[in-house]
């Protein structure tokens, strides 16, 4: 998906971090966030979730509010706000339209979202007895492992050092570069 397809060219770019529970999916993306921030980088996520979302407890104003029958119910400190949109039997939004949402990014990372075609990165640990994605998804542009690259990889994709986040970010960033 181009910046311009998930809604305009201010979105920057998109990358799906992809791989299953366990791999090291969230603490790679908080190490990524936290370094490119620092740089000055302005960078969203998505996570998805397949559980419900709480972020107050029912008897809290804002959960009463939305439990009563609001359509949205938009929680606001000097610190941050949030905007909780009930669904009430209606479709899941498309990533695609969760992207419109945002504010303009550098980068938007999207944890989840397997089946997204979008550019991804896969994280990868043998040891958890799963298979791997990339052989199956033509959307995987790296793979983050903390095994060797097996012989013969059959198309072009970066083979990443789990165990070695700051060459993972390097890589980011080289992405990030030719884009520009």
């Amino acid at each position: 998906m181009s910046p311009t397809e998930a809604g305009g060219a201010a979105r920057g770019q998109v990358l799906g971090v992809v791989g299953w529970s366990g791999s090291g999916k969230t603490t790679l993306l908080e190490y990524l966030v936290g370094q490119l921030a620092a740089e000055g980088l302005r960078v969203n996520v998505i996570k998805h979730s397949h559980h419900d979302i709480v972020l107050e407890p029912p008897h809290k104003d804002s959960a009463r509010l939305r439990m009563a029958g609001a359509g949205e119910v938009m929680i606001a400190s000097p610190y941050r706000f949030a905007i909780q949109h009930e669904l009430r039997g209606a479709p899941e939004p498309t990533l695609e339209e969760h992207l419109a949402r945002l504010a303009p990014a550098d980068l938007t990372l999207v944890e989840g979202y397997k089946w997204a075609a979008i550019p991804k990165l896969e994280v990868f640990r043998p040891e958890l007895g799963r298979a791997a994605m990339y052989p199956e998804d033509v959307n995987v542009v790296a793979v983050a492992s903390n095994a060797p690259a097996p012989a013969g990889l059959e198309r072009d994709l970066a083979w990443l050092d789990l165990d070695q986040p700051a060459a993972i970010l390097r890589w980011l960033r080289r992405r990030l570069a030719a884009a520009s």
